[in-house]
């Protein structure tokens, strides 16, 4: 699994021309256009700590990447260099307040410059994304389903279909699936511009941590993929699952080490295929990391047992990010060589409140960053890229899609703010997000079981 070889335009001329091609211009909407182990841990109070020298900028251009026509659920989850994205596309029951296990179904897609495409699946009907899955050279990971039901009545893909979940990697317009460790099933999170992936899959065996109620008890272990090889990416001492979420330019891997069911007992960096925990709290459960840049530095989060705190680790030091007043969770979910920190926050209402930028020592809510004139409202922030570009999920506030959830992507400009859309709605707005949607994104992305509520 190389780099693209050929000019790059190639998988521009596919996007334009795949028969998998779908646009959407809303209302007065603009077109769709752009981190070894040293014995002493040390752990700093609950307070903001700034690793980046950025200037902040003083506004955002916000474009709105809609989703695909038979989505309901836009959220992007990786971000290139060049601004384009990879997107989460799901179908949720619209207006359905109850907590819905699976999706009603969801595709892998990517926009570039304003064209949003379906990646397609492995055989069966549905395909997703998780953290970092596109590169500069447009190859993009993820998961998907395959037209073969799952021997042992697993649904690692999470669709309520049963059926066998693969990773796969993506290049110019092709889709392949991705080697297990002897087991049925796994996921790809993040790819590099070397072509090294992270992930985990399944070695196979029954995972004596989990329950009798738990469909999913095989044992998961991390991955890196490099040529189309398996490596593993062991656990954490006596823990027996883990799984990578991102890796950087130097094949460092990040993700976390714990048991079934996605029960995070220790954030991890794997350096040459070997785990090192990382600071914590004190509370095993719910450490992740989520990020690493090329200078060492990742994000992620942690848990006193009761909050949850986005978490920035640097020489094995942790610094917990300071959250926005009225949240109860934050996570601290990618950083980019300059050092800015991006994540999401729920608040008291276990809602999705705000998309988070933490530089230069401070909090913000990237709201106040996005002109009044934009009809988004941020409520997750997954990417950050060198140029400053994050990439996310947004509530649209008016109009004729008003209440939708659409990807989005904000271009840093330097311009003056003005009135910013949080001036308009509020620190904490009321979006009617339908319950099953906000969980099932949390479930998806951090593993709702491990929060306590």
């Amino acid at each position: 699994m190389g780099l693209i070889r050929g000019p790059e335009w190639n998988l521009m001329y596919f996007a334009i021309a795949a028969p998998r091609l779908y646009w959407r211009k809303k209302g007065d909407m603009n077109m769709l256009s752009q981190l070894r182990n040293s014995r002493t841990l040390w752990v700093t109070s609950i307070v903001v700590a700034c690793c980046s020298s950025a200037v902040a900028q003083h506004s955002y251009k916000v474009s709105d990447l809609g989703h695909l026509d038979n989505s309901n659920l836009g959220c992007a989850m990786g971000l290139n260099n060049r601004g384009w994205t990879e997107i989460m596309e799901g179908k949720m029951p619209p207006g359905k307040e109850d907590y819905v296990v699976a999706l009603l179904g969801g595709r892998a897609a990517i926009d570039i410059d304003g064209i949003n495409f379906d990646l397609g699946t492995l055989g069966g009907k549905n395909s997703f994304v998780n953290y970092g899955g596109i590169n500069d050279h447009g190859q993009a990971v993820g998961y998907a389903e395959t037209s073969v039901p799952d021997p042992n009545g697993e649904d690692v893909c999470a669709f309520g279909t049963g059926l066998t979940c693969r990773p796969f990697f993506w290049q110019n317009g092709s889709m392949s699936a991705l080697p297990t460790l002897g087991g049925n099933n796994g996921q790809a999170s993040a790819i590099n511009n070397s072509g090294q992936v992270a992930g985990f899959a399944e070695n196979g065996r029954v995972d004596p941590t989990c329950p009798s109620t738990v469909a999913n008890n095989r044992i998961d272990v991390g991955v890196l993929w490099e040529n189309g090889k398996a490596q593993t990416l062991p656990p954490v001492g006596s823990d027996l699952d883990s799984e990578a979420v991102d890796i950087n330019s130097q094949g460092d891997t990040v993700g976390y080490s714990g048991t079934c069911g996605g029960s995070a007992n220790h954030a991890v960096l794997w350096e040459y295929g070997s785990p090192i925990p990382l600071p914590d709290l004190g509370f095993q459960g719910s450490n992740e990391a989520y990020g690493i840049n090329d200078q060492g530095q990742i994000v992620g989060t942690v848990s006193n047992g009761t909050y949850f705190y986005a978490a920035l680790w640097q020489d094995q030091t942790l610094t917990v990010l300071k959250p926005l007043a009225g949240d109860i969770l934050a996570l601290g979910e990618a950083i980019n060589n300059q050092g800015q920190v991006v994540g999401s926050a729920l608040d008291s209402k276990f809602e999705w409140s705000h998309a988070l930028l933490w530089e230069n020592g401070k909090t913000i809510n990237i709201n106040t960053l996005f002109p009044a004139s934009s009809n988004l409202y941020a409520t997750m922030a997954n990417q950050i890229n060198d140029k400053g570009q994050i990439s996310g999920m947004a509530v649209i506030r008016s109009g004729p899609h008003k209440g939708e959830i659409d990807a989005f992507v904000a271009t840093p400009v330097d311009e003056s703010i003005g009135r910013s859309v949080s001036d308009e709605v509020g620190a904490h707005p009321d979006f009617a997000m339908p319950a099953n949607a906000r969980k099932q994104l949390l479930s998806r992305i951090v593993g709702l079981g491990q929060f306590p509520q």
